[in-house]
C-alpha cells in the first residue's frame, strides 16, 4: 500500500511564538495519527519558483491516516494555535507504492 506524506513549504513565518505553540501541539498530533517526521526546517536549496525558507516532510503508513491525522481533533487544535503565524503551502501526497 503507497505510503501518505505531508509535505509542508514555509513562505514566510511571521510569528515564531505562534509557529512554537503550533509545533508543541502538532508533534503530539502527528504521533498520534502514526506520522514519523522525516525532515524538519535543516539545509535546504531552492530551485525555479523555490522558497529556501522551513520545509516539513511526515510519512504516514497510508495516505488515508496522513488524511485523518490532518482531520483529527488534535491536528486542529495545532492549526488553530498557528492562525495567521505564517504562510506556507501544505500538501497530503500520496507515495508510489
Amino acid at each position: 500500500m503507497p505510503k501518505g506524506y505531508w509535505v509542508s513549504a514555509y513562505r514566510t513565518i511571521s510569528d515564531p511564538e505562534k509557529l512554537a505553540a503550533y509545533n508543541k501541539l502538532a508533534a503530539a498530533a502527528v504521533k498520534a495519527g502514526g506520522g514519523r517526521v522525516l525532515v524538519r526546517g535543516g539545509r535546504a536549496v531552492a530551485h525555479d519558483a523555490g522558497i529556501a525558507e522551513r520545509t516539513v516532510l511526515i510519512e504516514f503508513d497510508s495516505f488515508e491516516q496522513a488524511v485523518a491525522a490532518h482531520e483529527s481533533a488534535a491536528y486542529q487544535e495545532a492549526l488553530a494555535a498557528l492562525a495567521d503565524g505564517v504562510e506556507r503551502d501544505f500538501r497530503i501526497v500520496e507515495g508510489i507504492d
